[in-house]
């Protein structure tokens, strides 16, 4: 697959009725997608009753100055309890950071969580997810063309802020959808 008709860095919206409850009203960043995978991490669920400070104690990593109590997302259902620091790609982990594009970088290790907490060497943006989402070889083309996601550019805002009951609507905005009630759940094609 060529760069151009990649995904990576851009934002995967579900359609109403999408099917699987795990992905309703999802975001998702994509990470990475070539011909035999794709990669990403929802941005719009934190997971109930963890945030930042619980992670950085059960990984006995020190507490930072601020945002503790940020939220920790559900980033998809494999491997949730494996974490990826979805971040602004001005830091970067030699051999560890993926960048995905649109300024945007994904880092699995636990050199990024302390990153986090660096104001001056880490990343000006970041946000910790548990699990991603993937499909394995022509699925998430067979998807898009089931009309089962719609394609966004990403914003860092929509990817890092804290307003996430809000997400999903304002990708929706971005791809030129005022109102989510003037998407229909059902999909064909003509």
């Amino acid at each position: 697959m060529d760069g151009a008709s990649s995904l990576s860095g851009r934002l995967l919206v579900a359609m109403p009725g999408i099917g699987d409850p795990r992905f309703e009203h999802a975001v998702i960043l994509v990470c990475s997608h070539d011909d035999d995978h794709a990669m990403g991490v929802r941005l719009d669920a934190p997971a109930p009753g963890v945030d930042l400070s619980a992670v950085l104690d059960r990984l006995d990593l020190p507490p930072f100055d601020t945002d503790l109590a940020r939220p920790v997302l559900v980033g998809g259902p494999v491997e949730r309890e494996r974490g990826f620091v979805i971040h602004s790609d001005d830091w970067l982990s030699e051999g560890s950071s993926l960048p995905v594009g649109g300024g945007f970088a994904l880092t699995g290790t636990r050199d990024a969580l302390v990153a986090m907490g660096d104001p001056v060497g880490g990343p000006r943006r970041a946000v910790l997810a548990l699990g991603y989402a993937g499909w394995d070889e022509g699925q998430l083309e067979s998807e898009l063309a089931e009309n089962v996601w719609l394609v966004a550019d990403a914003d860092a805002d929509i990817v890092f802020d804290l307003d996430h009951a809000s997400k999903w609507a304002r990708a929706l905005r971005q791809v030129g959808v005022p109102e989510a009630g003037a998407l229909s759940g059902q999909s064909g094609r003509a």
